[in-house]
């Protein structure tokens, strides 16, 4: 009789890697409709060494500096391998978006050719995707050493979010698509396929999704309600206004940002409806005649404890990018007052309560949808070995 639960779960475990590969092989495959920018045509990317550097085109002035540097680069791959050819790294005055190259260092170019002609060489930046790579590939022995089966299917989890968003969300955006509805669609289906990934054909699944969808419908909701109340702008996002420069005037960038915040907050929702759902199941298995009342009070019990660390874990996620701009409030003195209402501000406070208030909202949700789905499983288990 031990050999049936051990095959259920090994069946589990084959079929949700199985869907997993499946869905990553054909999110690959799918075409965004903007892999042939114009911008790129008629050029080629490539990886160059830096061999030398000639500093005398820039100008600098206190932190600041413009001009252009020249690099000799010694091409590593690519139709051109092996060349050496000069490439120009442009500097705009920035310091968040220059950079300066010294010998030795790698280089991600654009070559722009027509044959074996080069036309110009632009240096785009740093050559970083190998030590990405690494970085990865050492996280995922880790989540498998240290999780096992559960942490390979986390990583197969993780590659379908990254496509998702990549492959549908950001392309169904720029296509002028309603951004809420798409947003919940894209949160619909990865949390049903996340959570599928820890549980597999269980009612756990149902519970566990049942709750977390719950808690980010309410984020959805005040999240749309408290942005014209708040009179917020999308164009506070970063990098917004040069979306609208590139051609994209017509983007309802409100409504991009009020899907930004039920999105941002699902997968700590996921998150919380899996550790109550997991709590409840334990103690059904403990206790099998436990009621569906008593089931749902011990939800709540542990979803009062996890909400304290989980609405600040929001608070840190959100503000953690956004210590320099505090550093520079408290230099120049600005009144708190003054800092809470300016808009970009409150854009932050509006995700971080939103947030937060749908958090609170997924534990009771989640506890009821467990002591009613699972114990009722656990009874019809009991009347049938009776």
């Amino acid at each position: 009789m031990k050999i049936m639960p051990f095959l259920k779960r090994q069946n589990s475990v084959f079929l949700t890697t199985l869907i997993g590969l499946i869905l990553i092989g054909i999110l690959i495959c799918l075409p965004t409709g903007y892999e042939d920018a114009l911008i790129y045509q008629g050029t080629e990317r490539a990886v160059g060494k830096v061999v030398e550097t000639d500093n005398s085109a820039i100008i600098t002035s206190g932190l600041i500096q413009s001009g252009e540097q020249s690099c000799m680069l010694e091409i590593e791959n690519g139709n051109f391998k092996g060349k050496i050819l000069e490439g120009v790294n442009f500097l705009s005055g920035s310091l968040e978006k220059d950079k300066i190259f010294k010998e030795g260092d790698r280089a991600l170019l654009t070559i722009s050719c027509q044959g074996d002609t080069i036309r110009s060489v632009v240096i785009s930046d740093h050559y970083r995707l190998d030590k990405e790579v690494i970085l990865l590939a050492v996280f995922a022995v880790f989540l498998i050493i240290f999780a096992g089966k559960i942490g390979f299917q986390a990583i197969l989890s993780f590659f379908i979010t990254i496509l998702m968003i990549w492959k549908i969300l950001v392309p169904c955006y720029l296509k002028g698509y309603s951004p809420v509805w798409v947003g919940i669609g894209i949160t619909v289906v990865l949390t049903a396929i996340i959570i599928f990934f820890v549980y597999g054909l269980d009612k756990r699944t149902l519970t566990a999704v049942s709750g977390a969808l719950l808690g980010i419908t309410t984020t959805c909701i005040l999240g749309i309600l408290f942005t014209g109340l708040f009179k917020i702008h999308g164009a506070v996002m970063t990098s917004s206004e040069s979306l609208l420069y590139s051609g994209y005037q017509d983007l309802d960038l409100t409504s991009i940002f009020m899907a930004s915040i039920f999105i941002g907050a699902s997968g700590a929702m996921m998150d919380l409806a899996v550790d109550i759902t997991s709590a409840v199941w334990e103690v059904i298995g403990k206790k099998p005649d436990i009621s569906a009342p008593e089931a749902i009070l011990s939800g709540l019990r542990v979803g009062r404890a996890a909400m304290g660390t989980m609405t600040t874990t929001l608070l840190l996620a959100y503000s953690g990018g956004y210590i320099s701009l505090l550093m520079v409030f408290m230099a120049q003195g600005t009144p708190v007052d003054h800092i809470l209402n300016y808009k970009y501000v409150a854009a932050e406070v509006l995700d971080t309560v939103v947030g937060s208030f749908g958090l609170v909202t997924v534990a009771p949700f989640t506890a009821l949808m467990a002591g009613l789905l699972l114990t009722r499983r656990k009874k019809r288990r009991k009347a049938v070995s009776e």
